[in-house]
Parts: structure tokens; C-alpha cells; sequence
């Protein structure tokens, strides 16, 4: 299909670098962008966004450490929890 679009210069420069540094045609180029770009968005689309807020729970309690990974698990999972 045969269509006009209007680009801003910052865009039309990074695709032509892009059409430049990869030998493709600036059409091939422009379409590849907006295929990866469609498919992102068809991807994320209906996915909630969310953010993870950090909270303090303080170290570990008296007499633990976290030096010593696999014996804190054993202490509060049991030794067979492999």
C-alpha cells in the first residue's frame, strides 16, 4: 500500500542511520519498526501496570544470619524442602 507519512526529523534520522548501518531500504526499514512496535504493544496490551514499593522488614532475627543461605532455609523449611 502506498500511503504519505510525515516523520520528524529526529525519527527520519534514526531510520536513516538505521536503512545506513544495515544496507536495508529505508522503506524496509520503516517497516520493520512499526511490525516490532505493533507487536509489542498487541503484547503488553490489557496487562495492568503496577509498581513494587520496597519495605523495610528489618534483618534477620537474633541468632539468624544471612551469611549462611542454605542453613537459614533448612532452620525455617525443614532439611528436605530439595
Amino acid at each position: 500500500m502506498r500511503t504519505t507519512l510525515t516523520l520528524e526529523d529526529d525519527v527520519a534520522a534514526r531510520l536513516k542511520a538505521e536503512a545506513r548501518r544495515t544496507g536495508k531500504p529505508f522503506k524496509a526499514v520503516v517497516n520493520d519498526h512499526l511490525r516490532r512496535s505493533l507487536a509489542q504493544r498487541a503484547r503488553t496490551r490489557g496487562l495492568a501496570r503496577f509498581e513494587i514499593k520496597p519495605r523495610d522488614f528489618g534483618g534477620p532475627a537474633p541468632g539468624r544470619s544471612y551469611d549462611d543461605v542454605g542453613a537459614l532455609i533448612d532452620e525455617l523449611e525443614g532439611p528436605h524442602h530439595r
